[in-house]
């Protein structure tokens, strides 16, 4: 409650003359000061004695204004009872304050009536904090109203706070006009009004507008923040970090979470570990994460943890993930589940993955789904999959369409890839795109593969490639060492797949390379995709180096690709050694060629191998 009466009063008396800071005494003089200040406050107190007992009612009401603030209600009691009856307001406001530190709320809600009635604007306040703990609501608001229209910061702030507790659209002018007028806590829900509802889509506005408003909103609520957390309020501080660090201003960003962990917020010492990690200075982020995780954090004892299962002490590791569970975070029962999955224990994980996932983690729920469905448990799995993806897990959303399609439910398999890929899962695209290009939907097809490829995927910007291979027009021959350097989307889209290890990609990058006359480069990516084990790879290379005559490498890479069942390649084998005269071993690799196949292969290689059998047995 306010105290009202004391330097208010004795400023519009002019009594009181207040040092300016040029005056002030320097600090190595601050016993004198003090001796000073106690014996100037006795002179002032004999003097509002004499003046009270002479009846000035004046002096009555800031004498019991004096003894109220230093706790002496026994001696403030009469002064102020003596100034109430004599019409001072500010007595009476400060006779309610004292009745009510003596457990008396009714009588001093009684002399809060008569003060706010007579204009005192503390006592509006006063009185409408007590109606609204009486639960009278109605007159709370009013009371508080009156406060709050008559400039009382105090005032604006519990009317804003009773408005906000019934949903009332008013709340947010009157939180405005105390943070305007320096009240921080104000300044601070302002802020996490503004924050949490800074992007509205109102009737009728674009979405260019709405996001202009986002924008302006965050601006805002920054500068609340900011006014906040320099008034030392903590929260505030951390959550000016949090904006700060998202726009990348990491160094200011740090400096607020430092103020903000200073003053005890542990969800500011987590974030400066974070920031600390981020900038590579683990041994300081541990530093404050242990401040945090001994304040209560869960993230912070997770972090503890992971740090500690990083440098192998998964001891260590499995007491602060534990730490964070008694914490209430569920993290630390994932995580302790991620490393017992990783020591082999099984048991263990199965146990803190589905404490977890009872608990709401959805990641926890996927990795207990695969868990089960690695031990066969298909029918336990699948509910698991199905409570994660519906709690957004993209991953479980994948996995359940795996599942669908190895049951050959095909159609509803591609449900969940498209709700994967909807949000961004590379391999559901993927998925999609084929699904797609196998209903012949070539666009669509096209759209999705599109993404995965975009998102990194070989294989689907390998198909990606083909479908717009497919479009091309023919192009002119080259002959074979006429280099031409236009490269077509199709071509890119290959090279990204064969620079991604793609085995198809690479050959068919050497085949465009070849078919443009560049003969080095057609060479380089059919040997990357031989020797990854590319048959066809294999075949190209050694066509390619038959044609510039060199016939025995070029056996070296067909025997290769033969071996890994390539049927022209054997053909080609049996060819090379019936010219050579080794017609045994050219017998050999035409029996070879018509088991591998293809067709036309196969006939051709039966017709030569016929007519090596009748040079050998004439």
């Amino acid at each position: 409650m306010d105290v009202m009466g004391d330097k208010a009063t004795l400023f519009e008396t002019g009594r009181f003359v207040q040092t300016s800071d040029e005056e002030a005494t320097p600090v190595e003089s601050r016993d004198e000061t003090a001796d000073a200040v106690e014996t100037g406050e006795a002179v002032e107190e004999m003097r509002l004695r004499l003046a009270a007992e002479a009846g000035d009612a004046e002096a009555m009401s800031v004498l019991g204004a004096m003894l109220l603030r230093r706790g002496d209600l026994d001696g403030a009691e009469p002064h102020l009872r003596a100034a109430t009856a004599e019409g001072d307001r500010a007595a009476a406001n400060n006779l309610g304050v004292l009745l009510h530190q003596r457990g008396y709320p009714d009588e001093a809600a009684g002399w809060w009536r008569v003060a706010a009635v007579a204009g005192s604007a503390a006592a509006a306040h006063a009185l409408g904090r007590h109606r609204r703990e009486c639960g009278d609501e109605p007159a709370a608001e009013y009371w508080l109203r009156q406060a709050a229209e008559q400039g009382h910061t105090l005032g604006a702030y519990a009317l804003a706070d009773l408005l906000e507790h019934r949903g009332d659209a008013g709340a947010q002018q009157w939180m405005r006009v105390a943070a305007e007028r320096g009240h921080r806590e104000a300044a601070y829900r302002l802020a996490r009004a503004l924050d949490q509802h800074r992007n509205p889509l109102q009737d009728g506005d674009s979405p260019e507008r709405a996001h202009d408003t986002g924008v302006a909103g965050r601006t805002e609520a920054e500068q609340w923040y900011r006014q906040a957390a320099a008034r030392g309020h903590r929260r505030a501080a951390l959550h000016l970090g949090t904006i700060l660090e998202s726009r990348g201003d990491l160094k200011e960003a740090g400096r607020w979470y430092l103020t903000s962990a200073k003053d005890g917020e542990a969800r500011a010492a987590c974030a400066l570990g974070f920031l600390l990690r981020d900038a590579g200075d683990p041994e300081n982020a541990a530093v404050w994460w242990l401040r945090a995780a001994q304040d209560g954090d869960g993230n912070a004892a997770n972090a503890l943890g992971a740090l500690h299962a990083e440098r192998g002490q998964t001891q260590t590791a499995e007491r602060w993930y534990r730490a964070a569970m008694d914490a209430g975070d569920d993290n630390g029962a994932y995580n302790l589940a991620l490393l017992c999955a990783e020591q082999g224990r099984t048991v263990q994980a199965e146990q803190w993955y589905r404490r977890a996932a009872y608990a709401g983690h959805r990641e926890a729920a996927n990795a207990l789904a695969v868990l089960l469905l690695q031990v066969g448990d298909t029918a336990g799995a699948e509910p698991w999959f199905s409570k994660a993806a519906e709690a957004g897990s993209v991953d479980a959303a994948f996995n359940l369409g795996i599942l669908f399609a190895g049951r050959g439910e095909e159609a509803v398999a591609l449900r969940w890839y498209e709700r994967a890929a909807a949000a961004g899962h590379t391999e559901a695209a993927l998925q999609v795109g084929i699904a797609r290009l196998r209903d012949g939907d070539e666009q669509e097809a096209e759209r999705h593969l599109r993404c995965a490829a975009g998102g990194g995927n070989a294989e689907a910007a390998y198909r990606l490639a083909a479908v717009l291979d497919a479009r091309r027009p023919p192009q002119p021959a080259h002959e074979l060492g006429e280099i031409v350097h236009e490269k077509t989307e199709c071509e890119e889209w290959y090279e990204r797949a064969a620079t991604q290890g793609h085995r198809r990609a690479q050959v068919r990058v050497g085949m465009l390379a070849a078919a443009r006359g560049d003969v080095v480069g057609a060479a380089r990516w059919y040997r990357t995709a031989a020797e990854a084990g590319s048959r066809n790879g294999a075949f190209n290379l050694g066509l390619l180096l038959a044609r510039e005559g060199s016939e025995p490498e070029a056996a070296v890479w067909w025997t290769r690709a033969a071996d890994a069942g390539h049927g022209r390649a054997a053909l080609r084998l049996a060819l090379v050694y019936a010219r050579r005269g080794e017609l045994a071993e050219g017998k050999r690799w035409a029996d070879r060629a018509v088991s591998l196949g293809p067709a036309e292969v196969a006939e051709r290689a039966a017709r030569l191998r016929d007519a090596l059998r009748e040079e050998l047995s004439a």
